[in-house]
Parts: structure tokens; C-alpha cells; sequence
């Protein structure tokens, strides 16, 4: 991984921070994405410590990807300071044990867990194909085999549960892997979801009010560690037996059948012209 450089969301706890730490140790440029500067900068630190190297090449830059305005400043900032993207890892991820929106009005884990991480790659897209055959990285789940995309009712105004939510993002995230893939065909660049495991973070924890925390200690014993849990995320960004492969979803470094409904190339296309329309953006990518 030297000389690459990689960005990683949701890199402040859990997965993401293992999985920037690893890289980092591999020798790769590692862009730690935050929402929050003070859990950054911690994060960063236990970052460059536990890279084990003495002089990780370890940054942070904070994002929100609940807000579209926060999005958009963001790859400005990035436009500005970097030339290229070789690795993008969508690893940010929600659960909101009750219904909440983003600063846009979204469902959360919808608006946070998917059309965030959509916004974010499409603007990105420039940068990464000026990168070395660029990889991006989407994490899912395998709770995607029991989502739907609910377009009655996306953001879940009425009847909201919090796996029928979570579930749903996650779905969104492989269709939106599978359309990607599919649109970026003759670029050179890869894109591949992957389901960490249960790992052991916060991802339900109201960091505000401390909701679900004694749930979350409860199950801890049975939780894969972050650096565990990032193996596959690790593998699909750095190894050399996934070069050139493409839309495919891997569970413990290895490929995976989804579900059915997660190969669907029309439940595909749906999803990406609706999200166009939630972020009020369209993409110049023909599938």
C-alpha cells in the first residue's frame, strides 16, 4: 500500500479506526473521515500509535455525512489538497434505535448509511480515476437479506422499526455496489461490498443520551474485535487477488451470494435515479 492513498469513513471508533490503522501500517496514506474534530483527533492518535510505525502518514478531515451541505464542503476541501484517491472505504454507519432525520430531512440510517455514502463517492469519482486503479469499498451487512426498499415509505414516517430501517440501508448499499460497478465498467476502477461480521462498536449507542449502551455490553462477548471485523474491508482494499474483480459482495475475505433481491440490475437503477433525486444531484455516469 505504499504511496496510495486512502480514505476511510467512520473512522473514529470500531472498524473504521482499525481498518485506517491497519493501512496505515502497510505504509498507505490514510485520511481518517470524521463527523465530530474532538473523536477525531483521539482517534487519530491511538491511530498513529497503534500503527507501530514512526511516522504514520495519518490525517484527519471531518464530514458529516448526515448533511449534503457538509458533504459538499468536504470534497471541495478535498479537491484542494489532494490530486488523487487510489482507495475510498464507505465504512460510517448508523443504528438509531428510534426514528431520527438528518439535517436534510432523511430517514437517518437511510439519509447516513446509503445516500450519504452515494453523494460522497459520486463526487469523489474524479479523484479516484485519477488514482492507480482505484477501489472503493462498501460496507454492508448480511441484515440485508431481510431489507426492502420501501417506496411507499423510504424515510419510514409511519411504522418506523429499527432493524426494518437498518436493513433497508444496508440492501441500499449492495444495489447501490451492483449499479456502481456497472456504470463504471470500462474505467478501470472496482467496487465491491463486503459483510464485516458482528463486531464489537458503538454503532447503536446514542452517543448523546447513552441509549442501547447496556444492550451493547450485554452482547460484547459474543462480538468479533474492530480489527477482526475490518479483515474483509483490509483485504478488498489492499490485496492483489482482487484486482480487476468488480460489483461482487464478500463475507471473511471471500465472495458471497446476497440476496436475490440484491441482484436486481432494474431494483438497481431504481434505487440510483431515486437517490439522484433525494440529493438533488445527477450523475453523468451511463449505465
Amino acid at each position: 500500500m505504499t504511496g496510495k492513498i486512502v480514505m476511510v469513513t467512520g473512522a473514529s471508533a470500531g472498524m473504521g479506526l482499525a481498518t485506517a490503522t491497519e493501512l496505515a501500517r502497510r505504509g498507505a496514506r490514510v485520511i481518517l473521515v470524521c463527523r465530530s474534530q474532538t473523536r477525531g483527533e483521539a482517534a487519530l492518535r491511538i491511530a498513529r500509535e497503534e500503527s507501530g510505525i514512526p511516522e504514520p502518514e495519518l490525517e484527519l478531515m471531518t464530514c458529516d455525512l448526515g448533511s449534503l451541505e457538509s458533504i459538499q464542503r468536504f470534497v471541495s476541501d478535498c479537491k484542494a489538497k489532494l490530486d488523487r484517491l487510489d482507495v475510498l472505504i464507505n465504512n460510517a454507519g448508523i443504528i438509531t434505535l428510534k426514528r431520527e432525520t438528518t439535517a436534510d430531512g432523511f430517514e437517518a440510517m437511510l439519509g447516513v448509511n446509503h445516500l450519504g455514502h452515494f453523494m460522497l463517492t459520486n463526487e469523489l469519482l474524479e479523484l479516484l480515476q485519477a488514482g492507480q486503479r482505484a477501489r472503493i469499498v462498501n460496507v454492508s451487512s448480511g441484515a440485508h437479506k431481510i431489507g426492502s426498499i420501501h417506496w411507499d415509505d423510504p424515510h419510514l414516517s409511519r411504522g418506523f422499526h429499527v432493524m426494518k430501517g437498518y436493513a433497508q440501508s444496508k440492501l441500499a448499499n449492495i444495489l447501490f455496489t451492483k449499479e456502481l460497478a456497472h456504470r463504471l465498467k470500462h474505467t478501470g476502477m472496482t467496487v465491491n461490498a463486503l459483510h464485516p461480521g458482528a463486531v464489537s462498536t458503538s454503532l447503536g449507542v446514542n452517543r448523546d443520551t447513552g441509549f442501547g449502551r447496556g444492550v451493547y455490553k450485554l452482547l460484547t462477548p459474543f462480538f468479533l474485535t474492530p480489527l477482526e471485523g475490518a479483515g474483509t474491508a483490509i483485504y478488498l482494499a489492499s490485496s492483489p487477488e482482487v484486482e480487476g474483480i468488480t460489483g461482487e459482495y464478500y463475507v471473511k475475505c471471500k465472495p458471497a451470494r446476497t440476496a436475490r433481491k440484491a441482484q436486481d440490475p432494474e431494483l438497481a437503477a431504481r434505487l440510483w435515479s431515486w437517490s439522484e433525486e433525494q440529493v438533488g444531484r445527477t450523475y453523468g455516469l451511463q449505465p
